[in-house]
């Protein structure tokens, strides 16, 4: 059993592996492979990331919520390479129907998450039976 559990874990470290670097292989093994395949891996394009500069120039900070002080400065120790696609194109979507700041759809946009897990704007759980008092 230990033998079978063992070989299953080697298996599949090599598949993940055949397909994390699937780009590199491609030109190896594409004349063993069927035309069809071989389009279908190499018209493979990773998802564009907008930087916090791209959406810092999109109108995505104001005063409060200042992107290039905050993530883009000397020392700053941020990871990521930019906002939450789909949070930005919520809080987009939101000024352009609502016509309001991007500081007022933030707003708009954390109220609708808030109302959607029963939570009050002023953060009082809607649950009648929350106990938020003794």
């Amino acid at each position: 059993m230990l033998f079978h559990l063992s070989a299953l874990s080697v298996i599949l470290v090599i598949v993940f592996l055949i397909i994390y670097f699937r780009r590199k292989l491609l030109p190896f093994v594409a004349p063993y492979l069927p035309s069809q395949l071989v389009a279908r891996l190499s018209n493979y394009v990773p998802l564009e990331s907008y930087s916090f500069r791209d959406q810092a120039a999109a109108g995505m900070t104001s005063s409060s919520f200042d992107l290039e002080s905050n993530n883009l400065g000397e020392g700053s120790a941020e990871g990521r390479m930019g906002l939450d696609e789909a949070g930005v194109e919520e809080v987009r979507r939101i000024m352009a129907i609502e016509r309001c700041t991007f500081d007022q759809a933030r707003l708009i946009r954390h109220n609708r998450i808030l109302a959607k897990n029963g939570i009050a704007p002023d953060g009082t759980p809607l649950d009648r039976k929350a106990i938020t008092r003794l």
